[in-house]
């Protein structure tokens, strides 16, 4: 998978919630838009600020966090 560049973890901002390039839009705010049926056009007329790249990353970003699996390791 390339580099997510457009997709930044900052506690500061949202919590630290994934969100694109910094901004207060998280990458559950994109994929949710588009899982309501809203279209990419749609999704960028609402937020001028966002491009088309953002959308794609936001979710391959999505799509890597699922397949993600966390394990439990045993403590000492």
């Amino acid at each position: 998978m390339k580099e997510l560049t457009r997709i930044t973890l900052d506690p500061a901002v949202m919590g630290g919630k994934p969100c694109i390039r910094g901004l207060r839009v998280t990458v559950g705010t994109i994929v949710g838009l588009l899982a309501a049926g809203r279209s990419r056009e749609e999704i960028l007329k609402s937020y001028p600020y966002l491009e088309t790249e953002d959308l794609d990353q936001a979710l391959a970003y999505a799509a890597w966090r699922v397949e993600e699996r966390e394990v439990t390791l045993p403590v000492s």
